[in-house]
């Protein structure tokens, strides 16, 4: 008989020598060294190699999310939402899965381009696009643009010499109950049309009385990390019986419906997330029944998940600046990166996990605060962290899934440059995008 056997409560204060692959990249494992590898590499070695702050992403995590919606949603159009994270290599892992790829900004736009992707798998997204970046979408031959504001259509009309495919975004009012600045799905918000109103119906109007713009669907989006099924379900409903009163009422017919991303992942062990499963199963049975009962055709499918394709790919490592134990409150590791890097606990609350990558730590634990580096008391990147009671400076500290809403939202507070971005697969690594200097920064002042 073990110890562990006869005293089952030392098992609690074990580190486990497994990683949560809901939280880390699939092939996350300890090396023999007790080091956190992933596509075949050392943590620590790449924060040796590039230096930190540094974000890891595994390609291989990437391409097999995509796969996963693509085995899932065999008839829809999976279109993957840039905002999340977009380079050049990322858009081409992405669109060799046979995704499409939607873009809310011209620099989006130009990434796309520059991948190589072809424009018609493009779709123009975003609220209040400058007349500009729809010049470039139409000169440039996106496939689709979804339209916004009734300023749209007018720009629009005067720009496409060509037919231009385009869905109206509507909302469909339905609230997901999540973070107040996430939530898109409901009528007071900033984007699209709400669902039924005078405004929705006269967007219709004029998008039908320009040839040149084809009005093929609807778009909608409810929101960010939704971990219910069933809001899906019921904009199904809603958006199929628009769909049929806008060929009774207009006499045309919309053929795409799509009903965006926001699709949760878990940043910690046991968070909710969406079960793609469930998903599925939900969307199918609303649009036989919605059909149905509007007698209206089945409408092509389109759904657009980011963070559910590379939240979970990415790692952020940063080295251990110092330690401070204050009497009678808590404990802060003081790291070399912060929110600059991910300004999501700042933003929206977010919460994180945090680990040691260079070792594997099997001795007393402590709970501690990863701070950053930045002038910001709400600089902190992981509350409430088990980490190891012996931890010192110099060590790495990797935060998982923060491969979406990272790199895209990251600044130079402070006049730190961002990050590099480290694409990883089959031990091997590259830079995908380079650290930013203090030569880049000044590059762009003119002063």
């Amino acid at each position: 008989m073990t110890l562990l056997e006869i005293f089952p409560s030392l098992r609690s204060g074990m580190p486990s020598t497994r990683v949560d692959t809901a939280v880390w990249p699939c092939e996350t494992h300890y090396d023999a060294l007790g080091r956190i590898a992933i596509g075949g590499i050392a943590l620590a070695d790449i924060a040796d190699q590039y230096g930190t702050p540094t974000y890891v992403l595994n390609e291989t995590e990437v391409r097999d999310r995509c796969r996963a919606y693509r085995r899932h949603f065999p008839e829809a159009e999976i279109i993957y939402a840039a905002k999340a994270l977009l380079t050049k290599s990322v858009a081409g892992w992405i669109t060799g899965e046979g995704l499409s790829i939607d873009v809310c900004s011209g620099g989006e736009l130009a990434i796309a381009l520059a991948a190589g992707i072809d424009p018609r798998r493009i779709v123009l997204h975003g609220s209040g696009k400058p007349f500009a970046e729809l010049e470039a979408a139409v000169a440039a031959g996106v496939g689709r643009i979804v339209i916004d504001s009734l300023t749209e259509i007018t720009l629009l009309s005067a720009l496409v010499s060509r037919t231009q495919q385009v869905l109206l975004r509507l909302s469909p009012d339905i609230d997901v109950h999540g973070h107040p600045a996430v939530k898109t799905g409901v009528a007071d918000q900033k984007f699209g049309f709400p669902l039924g109103s005078a405004e929705a119906d006269e967007a219709i109007e004029r998008v039908l009385r320009q040839p040149a713009l084809d009005l093929v669907g609807f778009h909608c989006h409810l929101g960010s990390q939704i971990h219910n099924p069933d809001h899906y379900g019921e904009a199904v409903r809603r958006l199929v019986a628009e769909m049929a009163r806008v060929r009774d009422e207009f006499g045309a017919m919309p053929t795409q419906l799509d009903l965006g991303g926001g699709h949760a992942v878990a940043y910690r062990s046991g968070d909710a997330e969406m079960n793609l499963y469930e998903l599925a199963d939900i969307i199918e049975d609303a649009l036989d029944a919605a059909c149905a009962r509007n007698r209206f055709p089945r409408p092509r499918i389109s759904l657009e998940p980011g963070r559910a394709i590379v939240a979970r790919a990415g790692v952020t490592l940063y080295r251990v600046m110092t330690i401070k134990h204050i009497e009678g409150g808590r404990t802060f590791v003081i790291v070399d990166g912060g929110m600059n890097d991910n300004p999501r606990v700042a933003l929206y609350g977010a919460r994180y996990d945090a680990v040691v990558a260079n070792r594997h730590p099997t001795g007393p634990q402590m709970t501690a605060t990863v701070a950053g580096r930045y002038c910001e008391a709400g600089d902190i990147l992981a509350a409430d962290v088990r980490l190891p009671a012996d931890l010192r400076p110099g060590e790495i500290i990797a935060v998982p899934c923060t491969g979406a809403y990272h790199h895209s939202l990251a600044s130079s507070y402070n006049g730190v440059g961002r990050p590099p971005l480290i694409g990883v697969r089959e031990g091997r690594s590259r830079e995908l995008v380079r650290r930013e200097t203090a030569a880049d920064l000044l590059a762009r002042d003119l002063g």
